[in-house]
């Protein structure tokens, strides 16, 4: 009798010794991924760091508006294969009489197209051509990443069967801190005006080879340093005018 109730406290004793391990083992498992997670967060991060530095490193010094996107968009094709990259600069335009009956400024924008080498599976420029004032100023208003739905809630109008072929978004160029002011207050001039966006960049390829978090996240990241340099440029060509 004494050792049947030993065995059975000795099983029971096992028992919650495995259900014991077991949790501890979860626990351990638990801790491993969220390691594992960090570190390639960690190097994710490192990677973006590292690119937005060669980047800012390889336009040091810079002083031609068409030299300067021509290297960043080398260099962002060399990080990101078969993309198409269209600049949408903002300029400012003549005065208007506008609805409410106060003068304002018409916005025109400048397009700098790069297509890709490779095959398209839409024509060539055939997105930019969708793209409305309105839709310009939509984009560049709302100061954030656009996909293609973002795109169609703020008026994109074209072939949907078209359209779905491709990934695309637009990346804004941040807000302009026009160095030329005249007695304090902004000037109108093609570098801006003081608080206003710059435009944004359009990328897109095909639908088939979507551009992930991580290519948008690394152009995202160049686009603060991009924007002091299309604004230098623009300055500089300004002031030998």
């Amino acid at each position: 009798m004494e050792n049947k109730q030993r065995h059975k406290r000795l099983r029971l004793l096992l028992k919650k010794l495995n259900k014991d391990r077991k949790k501890q083992n979860q626990k351990i498992d638990i801790l491993c991924n969220d390691f594992i997670s960090a570190q390639r967060n960690f190097i994710k991060k490192l990677g973006i760091i590292n690119f937005t530095a060669n980047f800012y490193e390889s336009i040091l010094g810079m002083t031609d508006l068409k030299v300067l996107l021509c290297t960043a968009v080398e260099f962002i094709k060399a990080e990101i294969e078969d993309i198409n990259i269209t600049f949408f600069l903002r300029q400012n335009g003549d005065p208007i009489l506008q609805e409410d009956g106060k003068m304002g400024i018409h916005d025109s924008y400048e397009l700098h197209i790069f297509n890709s080498d490779q095959p398209e599976a839409i024509d060539k420029q055939y997105i930019e051509s969708c793209f409305t004032q309105e839709l310009m100023d939509n984009i560049s208003g709302s100061n954030k990443i656009c996909t293609l739905d973002d795109m169609f809630a703020m008026g994109l109008n074209g072939n949907l069967n078209e359209l779905n072929k491709i990934s695309a978004v637009t990346i804004p160029l941040g807000l302009l801190r026009d160095p030329i002011l005249q007695n304090g207050n902004p000037k109108n001039s093609n570098t801006g005006i003081l608080g206003s966006s710059l435009g944004f960049i359009l990328v897109y390829r095909s639908s088939q080879d979507k551009l992930n978090d991580d290519q948008i996240s690394r152009i995202s990241a160049i686009t603060s340093g991009l924007s002091r340099a299309i604004i230098s440029c623009r300055v500089l060509s300004k002031t030998a005018d």
